[in-house]
């Protein structure tokens, strides 16, 4: 990751969410504003993590990244929100070497529930021209006893970016469409710094790359899972540990190389791993 690569990670601060991860962007809900009579509240947060997985599959050829996001919302519940990473820069994305998400949505809570829907649209700067494309989103979440719980579906309409493109076939002009339901659990141990999470989310859309490299599902229809936790070290940073893994078999991968190889050993870049981060929040 080169110098440029990591001073457009900072520069994007207003960035990050989902599980952080990823990312995590998706997984999170925005904090609910009006504090001290304020219309509005800004909060966000930026960190690095070993590697940034979205939605399973490795964003930075299995390499760090730097994030950071923004949220500015309004009392009313509506929000808008920017999230960036650096990106592998290599075949994927056309090339790019970042993402940069826009949001905006609206967010309310009823008795226990907090419902937030919205549409994020993904950016990839310096890539090629049929890279970016939109995603509406809807997530439910309340707490279930002591447990935090979440759910949501993101379903991105048939668009260029999301076309089909495999080593045997491609369609210059194809579109296509994609569907992702996940749920999200946390849980807070008493008297503790330490908060386990968890993540279970299914994708099922193009079966090929997409017409840049990587797609927002590359394979069709897998699984990604997500087990971890989070100890708040000092103040807002926090330290974090996931084991993430999706159903992604290597014979699956094998049909999508090169693209879908690490260049650091060959291996699947949707393989098992560990993923440490370091995250301030403010």
């Amino acid at each position: 990751m080169t110098g440029k690569t990591i001073f457009r990670g900072l520069i994007a601060l207003g960035l990050f969410a989902a599980s952080t991860s990823a990312a995590f962007a998706e997984d999170e809900a925005p904090a609910q504003s009006g504090k001290g009579g304020l219309d509005f509240t800004i909060s966000g947060s930026a960190g690095l993590v070993s590697d940034y997985r979205f939605r399973g599959v490795s964003q930075t050829d299995k390499h760090m990244a730097v994030q950071a996001g923004l949220t500015l919302m309004h009392k009313s519940g509506f929000y808008a929100s920017t999230w960036a990473s650096n990106l592998a820069g290599w075949g994927q994305f056309g090339g790019a070497n970042m993402e940069l998400d826009l949001v905006g949505g609206y967010t309310k809570t009823f008795k226990k529930v907090t419902v937030d829907a919205g549409l994020t649209w993904y950016m990839y700067p310096g890539g090629s021209n049929t890279t970016d494309f939109a995603e509406p989103y809807v997530k439910l979440s309340a707490p279930l006893g002591p447990i935090s719980a979440l759910v949501g579906v993101a379903y991105a309409p048939k668009q260029k970016a999301l076309g089909n493109f495999s080593n045997t076939s491609y369609s210059r002009g194809q579109s296509w469409d994609n569907l992702y339901v996940w749920g999200d659990a946390s849980y807070a141990i008493p008297h503790t710094k330490l908060k386990p999470r968890a993540h279970i989310g299914h994708s099922n859309g193009n079966p090929g790359l997409g017409p840049n490299g990587t797609s927002v599902t590359p394979t069709g229809s897998y699984w990604d899972w997500n087990l971890g936790a989070d100890y708040a070290v000092a103040g807002p940073i926090s330290l974090g540990i996931s084991y993430i893994d999706t159903s992604i078999t290597k014979r699956k991968a094998a049909y999508l190389q090169p693209n879908f190889s690490s260049t650091k050993d060959g291996s699947s870049i949707a393989g098992s791993t560990v993923v440490f981060s370091l995250t301030a929040a403010f």
